[in-house]
């Protein structure tokens, strides 16, 4: 199968695939964008079902204002091996079914190689939200989904400039690549005031700018029960001076059960929330401690102190630019980030960074015009 470009009465099929939490948010903007030309694209969206849990999946549609999916591929958890060949057997068949003339895939999760995969495989050119990002951390299966994505994508759209570097370093043709800006913040950005007006701190006990809030769900720092107990010690300390929010993931949850006997954190524990709920933490959060990426950008464009328990990023530019410090893994270097922070929250609230270049909003604008124009322009000749 080959796809061919859509004659000159037919509109454009973009498949849209997403998986898990970020790529919701990545993927409503653009479904708009789609919306708003619907008499020029037909965009089908496929949730995979890699997140199955329903405050990590369903209830971001809702929140974000996204259509119900046309499929669900109902694949569920499972090893990486199994989860990425159950979505790269299922799409496959949705492929040759519905005949895209797009496959558009965001983000670097399982489901966004298996998706890539299926369609370069069948001869449909993939675009890919999201590229060049590398944290050159290749223990991370994350990493890997990333650099093979871009290595058969036609479309490499990027949101910052050290993205379209890495890329070009990787031998990727300079007229595939793309610089557009972000759309996760085009999503807070629609959002942020409808998350003001909710009583999330109120139903949580907390005062703004007097907590801070946890997200942990990385293998280094979730799978090993005595760097987890470290972790919590710290971040018990940590709790008894203000409250420390943990919307604790399902991987942490479980690995918590399984690795520390079921041992409850010294922490503030809550459900998973949905993203309007977790938008307004964020939002009045004194700072963020988080081993997720979005989330380093979600608190550089809202301007609050992130604290990222990693050795790397592949988002560089929330340091040299936004809010966020690497302070790694090793519990000693973290309660000193916490400390120096904490001691410096004056000079901190001064300086709260700056909005990288084109998250301004329009980058799911930019994403669809570009996809038009070359969809358009390979039907004309």
């Amino acid at each position: 199968m080959t796809a061919a470009p859509p004659p000159s009465s037919e509109k454009i099929r973009v498949l849209c695939v997403a998986g898990a939490r970020p790529n919701f948010m990545k993927i409503a903007p653009l479904m708009h964008e789609f919306a708003r030309r619907a008499d020029r694209f037909e965009p089908i969206l496929v949730h995979t079902g890699q997140h199955y849990d329903q405050a990590m999946s369903d209830s971001f549609f809702k929140d974000l204002g996204i259509p119900e999916p046309d499929v669900n591929l109902g694949v569920g958890s499972g090893t990486h091996g199994h989860q990425t060949a159950q979505v790269l057997m299922k799409i496959e068949d949705l492929l040759v079914e519905r005949e895209p003339h797009v496959v558009l895939v965001v983000g670097d999760v399982n489901s966004t190689i298996a998706a890539t995969l299926a369609a370069v495989k069948l001869h449909i050119p993939v675009a890919h939200v999201e590229s060049g990002l590398r944290s050159w951390d290749r223990d991370m299966p994350e990493e890997i989904n990333r650099v093979l994505t871009d290595s058969v994508s036609h479309w490499l759209f990027t949101t910052e400039p050290s993205a379209e570097e890495n890329l070009l370093r990787e031998g990727i043709p300079s007229e595939k690549i793309h610089f557009v800006g972000n759309v996760m913040i085009d999503t807070l950005l629609t959002h942020k005031a409808r998350a003001q007006e909710l009583d999330t701190l109120e139903r949580l006990g907390l005062s703004p700018g007097e907590y801070a809030v946890l997200t942990l769900h990385r293998p280094s720092n979730v799978d090993h029960a005595e760097q987890l107990a470290k972790l919590f010690e710290v971040l018990g300390r940590l709790n008894r001076e203000i409250p420390v929010v943990f919307p604790i993931h399902p991987r942490t949850a479980k690995t918590v059960a399984e690795n520390l006997g079921g041992v409850t954190p010294d922490l503030h524990l809550t459900d998973p929330l949905g993203y309007l709920d977790f938008l307004r933490l964020l939002t009045d959060a004194q700072m963020v401690l988080t081993d997720s990426g979005g989330i380093q950008e979600e608190t550089t464009a809202l301007g609050v102190p992130c604290l990222t328990l990693r050795e790397s990023t592949e988002r560089p530019v929330t340091v040299t630019e936004g809010t966020n410090e690497i302070v790694g893994t090793n519990p000693r270097d973290i309660e000193a980030a916490i400390q120096k922070l904490r001691g410096g929250l004056d000079d901190r609230r001064k300086d709260r960074g700056k909005r990288p270049a084109l998250w301004d909003g329009e980058a799911a604008v930019r994403i669809v015009d570009i996809l038009e124009r070359d969809v358009l322009a390979t039907r004309d000749n």
